[in-house]
């Protein structure tokens, strides 16, 4: 039983191992294929590691502030990714608890129709939502990325699982104290949900940051671009074989950012992803 329980154990870690480096490599060849001068990057075949390591491709990313801002994009990109996983925090958790702890007619019917109609491919929506962001007015504004997906229904979900974990003998105890649904939702429920609104954060942040075909879509001033979008102009920038430096090196400064949240992050993550882990009744 020892001998398999090793072997099993050994063929995971061989697994786990071989994925890590599938992922890894690539990004690792990026960071050092930032560090490369133009001139090796032309004569030299595959290296993993720059003959000679030279920062002049981040110099030139970082005063290039005329046709590719790229630290006004990344402040841009934290503006937008942090004010939006604020209000999605605020949103879902006052719509969880509305669907798990107060009872209208139709509530379960309600809720498990948006469900099944998140399920659809968010592409589906791409032109009735421009066409609305286009009547507020809002194309070249961070309230394109900022207002669309705050009630995303996955996230609804999850705050609605942990709540339904919550014994419902505290409501009871506080309304019979005579607190309001509002008193119950900040100093009962909200504090215990903590938990799964951080991993919500987490999840919101990235997906943020990390969006691509929308920014794209709703943006064509560059000074107003996030980082995503603005990588796609790099293309035609930096595109050439010449250049593929600087391109390698503003794809390394835009991945920062999140990086930095994951190791400060995961802890919190790591400690939250199981929605078993609420009070139990």
């Amino acid at each position: 039983m020892l001998k398999k329980i090793s072997i099993s154990k050994c063929i995971s870690y061989l697994f786990l191992i071989t994925l890590c480096v599938i992922w890894a490599f690539p990004v690792i060849f990026g960071i050092t294929t930032s560090f490369r001068s133009q001139s090796e990057v032309v004569s030299s075949g595959f290296r993993l590691l720059p003959e000679s390591w030279t920062g002049e491709n981040y110099i030139h990313i970082l005063t290039n502030t005329s046709t590719a801002p790229i630290l006004r994009w990344l402040f841009n990109s934290i503006f937008i990714a942090t004010l939006h996983t604020l209000l999605v925090v605020i949103v879902i958790s006052i719509t969880g608890y509305g669907y798990s702890r107060m009872k209208f007619k139709g509530r379960d019917a309600l809720f498990f129709t948006l469900l099944g109609i998140s399920l659809f491919p968010g592409v589906v929506n791409l032109i009735p939502s421009y066409k609305i962001i286009d009547m507020l007015g809002w194309v070249n504004t961070s309230w394109a990325m900022i207002v669309p997906g705050l009630a995303g229904m996955g996230n609804i979900f999850l705050v609605r699982q942990f709540m339904n974990g919550i014994p419902k003998e505290l409501d009871e105890s506080a309304h019979v104290d005579g607190a309001t649904h509002f008193a119950i939702y900040t100093s009962v429920i909200l504090p215990l949900v903590k938990p799964i609104l951080i991993v919500c954060a987490l999840f919101s942040f990235t997906g943020s940051w990390n969006d691509f075909l929308w920014p794209v879509i709703v943006y064509t001033d560059v000074e107003k671009m996030p980082v995503t979008a603005g990588l796609l102009l790099l293309q035609d920038i930096y595109g050439n074989y010449r250049m593929i430096g600087q391109l390698m090196g503003s794809a390394m400064l835009a991945i920062i950012p999140t990086l930095l949240l994951f190791l400060f992050a995961q802890k919190y993550f790591i400690q939250s992803i199981n929605l078993n882990s609420g009070i139990k009744g």
